[in-house]
């Protein structure tokens, strides 16, 4: 056996082992009780550290070394990369830390859930305290073996190759783009507000539209399911995708809204290559990538005057709406509307990435030693105010509203933004090459756009980095322009 396929072999288990992670991580958000959270603990510690014993063994430097010298094509090439890039990360974490990490995220994640809905912040300090302190130190250990900072390390393992040294100056751009465009477009669509629909809404009715448009969509029941939890997400395997979102009976939008973003991501999963599958290159290329398929369908697509031509008539078949408050421009309006609100994932996308802005600035400075987690709360108010112009009233509505940072993922948030702009970028690339994208669109035939999307970001995995793959399909690497060309388009004539 050459040691090349020795370490597909290899690879292949701790992937599986991976999986059967994410399945336990899936059931513990919707329907583990929560007294059996200490056992789920052990569990996912248990296999965290047999998936790190097994690309950490004693012969894979040699197995690695051995393969560099095989004969290898551009996939299996690449594949090599991407198995010595995990073997980097992991060798540099000890086996207790990954074990007593996985304990904490896990133990925090259950307290957030009461904690956030009582609204006591309080009550989760000492849990997220324990999840940081350990995460400063599996950052330390990266930085060291990575030569970046802490927060590289920490983003390096959502988004390959992402630094602070790149994002400061688009986010810094956003941040001085938004507020005076926010006000502009404020007060553009105060002239002519939107009829609201008035609810109640059943729950079951919501479910119900959110499968038929995620069937339309493509997503294949047979291999996947639609569930509730408490933070809308999109997990499980390309095999068996697990997604979920929550519902409000006063308002359908937000919670369908949640199941197209999620379905975003699951097509994504669904469509990487199946000759890698439990391979490290046929695995997703970081969340810039991930979250760019997710608001590419919600933001981009969903939003758009062809996707509300078409679904109009099936959200007011489904809840039984009648008159000018369900009609396609009435819809369209409300599905636009731009305000300073208090939530994210409720967020238009306009003032999104403000929401995204403030937890990259406060998640940078807890780590840095520069606030506190005392402080957290009052430097989260005073970071929305400034963005947005708004304070939470409460922690509930502040930030206690993700369940990021209390499940250990610090150095995620910004790939939401950096996500919304690589949307922008692919659907108008997609849209330039093939003119039946938004005719399919307006007629609920989603074939060809996904047809483009699969064969210019699905099916490459991780073969290329993030910015080689946006090149290749768009003609430039990851900007601002596209995104805010798409918002001055669509929120300046509406």
């Amino acid at each position: 056996m050459s040691a090349y396929v020795a370490l597909e072999a290899r690879f292949r288990r701790a992937s599986l082992i991976q999986e059967a992670a994410s399945i336990l991580h899936w059931d513990q958000a919707v329907m583990m009780p929560e007294g059996s959270a200490e056992s789920r603990a052990e569990q996912i510690a248990a296999l965290s550290l047999v998936g790190q014993e097994i690309v950490t063994a004693a012969d894979m430097p040699d197995l690695l070394e051995m393969a560099q010298e095989e004969v290898l094509d551009a996939w299996q090439e690449a594949n090599l990369r991407e198995m010595r890039r995990q073997w980097v990360r992991q060798t540099a974490l000890p086996s207790a830390l990954i074990a007593a990490r996985a304990r904490a995220d896990s133990a925090c994640e259950i307290a957030w859930r009461s904690a956030r809905s009582a609204s006591d912040y309080a009550a989760v300090l000492p849990l997220l305290k324990e999840v940081v302190r350990l995460t400063r130190e599996a950052g330390h250990a990266q930085a060291a073996v990575l030569d970046v900072s802490v927060y590289d390390a920490l983003l390096d393992q959502f988004e390959p190759g992402g630094r602070v040294a790149d994002i400061d100056p688009v986010f810094d751009d956003l941040a001085d783009f938004l507020p005076d465009f926010v006000a502009r477009v404020l007060d553009h669509q105060a002239a002519c507000p939107p009829v609201p629909l008035e609810g109640p809404f059943p729950v079951p009715r919501q479910e119900a539209l959110g499968r038929r448009f995620m069937a339309t969509l493509g997503f294949n029941f047979d291999k996947g399911r639609l569930d509730v939890s408490h933070h809308p997400f999109s997990g499980g395997t390309p095999e068996d995708i697990r997604v979920t979102s929550r519902y409000d009976d006063a308002d359908f939008l937000t919670g369908l809204l949640a199941v197209l973003h999620e379905t975003g991501h699951a097509q994504y999963e669904a469509g990487l290559p199946a000759a890698w599958r439990h391979q490290p290159v046929g695995a997703s290329r970081g969340m810039t990538l991930h979250e760019s398929q997710s608001l590419l369908i919600e933001m981009q697509v969903c939003r758009s005057p062809a996707f509300v031509s078409w679904a109009a008539p099936l959200m007011a078949e489904a809840f039984g709406g009648e008159g000018p408050a369900w009609s396609a421009d009435n819809l369209l309006s409300l599905m636009t509307r731009v305000a300073r609100g208090l939530i994210r994932v409720d967020a238009d996308e306009v003032t999104y990435p403000a929401h995204v802005i403030l937890r990259y600035r406060i998640e940078r400075a807890v780590l840095g030693g520069d606030v506190s987690l005392e402080d957290l709360p009052a430097a989260w108010n005073e970071g929305l105010a400034d963005l947005l112009g708004i304070r939470p009233p409460d922690d509930r509505r502040g930030c206690l509203q993700d369940i990021h940072w209390y499940s250990g993922a610090w150095g995620y948030f910004p790939t939401y933004t950096l996500g919304a702009m690589a949307a922008a970028q692919l659907f108008s690339a997609a849209k330039a090459a093939n003119t039946d994208i938004e005719a399919g669109i307006e007629r609920g035939d989603f074939t060809p756009l996904f047809t483009w999307l699969r064969s210019n970001v699905h099916e490459h995995g991780s073969r290329f980095s993030t910015n080689e793959l946006l090149t290749r399909a768009t003609g430039r690497s990851l900007g601002s322009s596209a995104f805010k060309a798409h918002l001055k388009e669509r929120y300046s004539s509406n």
